[in-house]
């Protein structure tokens, strides 16, 4: 992070200071896009997130048929 100037008034900078400075700041911005880019990426590709949580895929997945098939076998058995 660059650090804020003292308060007061500031020095003058040079046109070639002041590009410098802007194609820092572009360069700059152009990395952190790059990096914010390949972690959306990453957190979003679904197939990545499941392959690595499988375990717990499985058992939440086991776990939401059962309480589904019950209360199907509930509504059905209230019917009957």
């Amino acid at each position: 992070m660059p650090q804020t100037p003292p308060p007061g008034p500031r020095p003058q900078r040079t046109p070639e200071e002041i590009r410098a400075s802007i194609a820092a700041n572009q360069a700059q911005l152009a990395r952190s896009l790059t990096d914010l880019r390949g972690e959306v990426v990453a957190v979003a590709d679904w197939r990545a997130q499941i392959n690595r949580h499988k375990p717990k895929v499985l058992v939440g997945a086991a776990v939401a048929g059962f309480v589904i098939g019950g209360g199907i076998a509930a509504l059905i058995g209230r019917r009957r």
